[in-house]
């Protein structure tokens, strides 16, 4: 009988070591929220880090990927269930230093971000784990067993065999029930965190409908429609404007306010001049529901092309369009130099790309890239018209050096970008690639 306790003591110890489940982490909860921001010139981050309780500590930090000297930024944290706010000041530095201010509740929640003359209000959801109740059971079982393994052993020592097998078979069960939980628990649905949205079933019909005509998944939301416009509607060379992105749901007629961080931004906004001279990889600021908007500088009159890449929640990453003019003269016009400039010389292979063949691309870089929007590298490719932007990102290669894989769709020349992050800069390197057609001769 004292063999067979000793058995399911071991066993319950066993049990207790392992019982955390499997499947308790999710990438959303206690993980640092990431918000890449372009406010007062300047190419920021905003960080968030995750909190394990509430109410408690939120810590919030911005990372400047540009030069700065000394950038505040006011913060103002908002409960959209309570309006309860919190405010605080981080400064923009290459190695923040993190504001703790206070959250009461989970749920949704706004950031305002104030920097120089610009405000922007990020939305996020603050997130913790909840015990489910296969947890409970899972402890639950396990004290059950431990109870009952404690009545055993006393009754054992008491010479009532009877008694004691009893509870010692109670034990077993208790130990069984828990042992089967914890191997069946990572293949159940986890329990939604605290804070988390409600869950709600995809629709089949109206919406479902619109949501195919956009190019969206079958009973998600529709894609995003977007309006691009300057204020003031012509701007002049080397005067500041702002670039508006406008986004309204088709099926509804109301502004789009959900979408989701992709890539750690809420949107990534690419502008060029049409001879492809001027670029610019910037992220809005979010102004109002539906609405983002960044303020900008083009140094030569002409046509610019924009593009914008968002991701709706549960409709997909979409690319939006548009083109705006500049006016005045070049030789007046003063240059904005937001990033430094390499003149680089990519290795190709193969040497010749083919369309519709995947080719790789390879450069050396002047320092070792550190992550910024969550990747070493990014490749932004556009047709020589204009009528085609890819983004890719670099393939984990270590050392100063980029690699990317990338298939061109058609024949023609393409004008090229990569970027990365050293030290306190974003580098862009320009260059162009000439793609032949699949079966062309070499």
């Amino acid at each position: 009988m004292i063999r067979v306790l000793r058995v399911l003591c071991l066993a319950a110890v066993l049990l207790l070591a392992g019982a955390a489940p499997a499947a308790a982490h999710n990438v959303t909860v206690g993980a640092d929220l990431r918000i890449a921001q372009t406010i007062a010139g300047t190419e920021v981050t905003v960080v968030i880090k995750g909190t394990k309780r509430v109410p408690g500590p939120l810590q919030i930090g911005v990372i400047a990927f540009q030069p700065v000297t000394d950038l505040p930024v006011s913060l103002e944290l908002r409960s959209v269930a309570d309006g309860r706010t919190v405010t605080g000041v981080a400064r923009a530095a290459y190695e923040p230093q993190y504001v703790q201010l206070k959250v009461d509740r989970t749920g949704p929640h706004e950031l305002t971000l104030r920097a120089g003359n610009e405000t922007a209000v990020v939305p996020f959801r603050v997130l913790v784990d909840r015990r489910s109740a296969i947890e409970l059971l899972i402890y639950g079982g396990l004290l059950v067993a431990a109870l009952l393994m404690i009545g055993g052993l006393l009754t054992g020592a008491l010479t009532r065999p009877g008694p004691a097998m009893l509870l010692a078979g109670g034990t077993a069960i208790g130990l069984t029930v828990a042992a089967m939980i914890v191997i069946f628990e990572p293949i159940l649905p986890a329990a939604p965190p605290d804070g988390a949205p409600p869950t709600v079933a995809p629709t089949v019909g109206a919406g479902a409908g619109a949501g195919a005509a956009s190019g969206a998944q079958i009973g998600g939301r529709p894609f995003a429609q977007g309006r691009m416009a300057t204020l003031p509607a012509r701007p002049a060379a080397g005067a500041e404007f702002t670039l508006r992105l406008d986004l309204i749901d088709g099926s509804t007629g109301r502004p789009v306010d959900d979408l989701v961080l992709h890539h750690e931004a809420l949107a990534h906004v690419i502008v060029t001049s049409e001879d492809g001279r001027y670029f610019r990889h910037v992220h809005p600021l979010r102004k109002a529901p539906g609405r983002l908007e960044v303020k900008m500088r083009a140094d030569r009159p002409g046509r610019y092309l924009a593009y914008a890449e968002l991701e709706r929640e549960d409709s997909g990453g979409q690319l939006i369009t548009g083109e705006f003019s500049v006016n005045g003269d070049a030789s007046h016009a003063s240059v904005e130099a937001e990033t430094p400039v390499e003149a680089v010389t990519p290795l190709l292979n193969p040497a010749a790309p083919v369309a519709g063949r995947p080719t790789t691309i390879e450069l050396s870089t002047s320092g070792t890239p550190r992550p910024w929007l969550g990747m070493t590298g990014h490749l932004i490719v556009r047709s020589q018209d204009g009528t085609f932007l890819g983004h890719v990102h670099e393939m984990g290669t270590p050392g100063p050096r980029l690699r990317f894989t990338f298939s061109f769709p058609s024949a023609g020349r393409y004008l090229a970008w990569t970027q990365y992050a050293t030290g306190d800069h974003i580098v862009t390197a320009p260059f162009t690639i000439n793609v032949t057609a699949s079966g062309a001769s070499q």
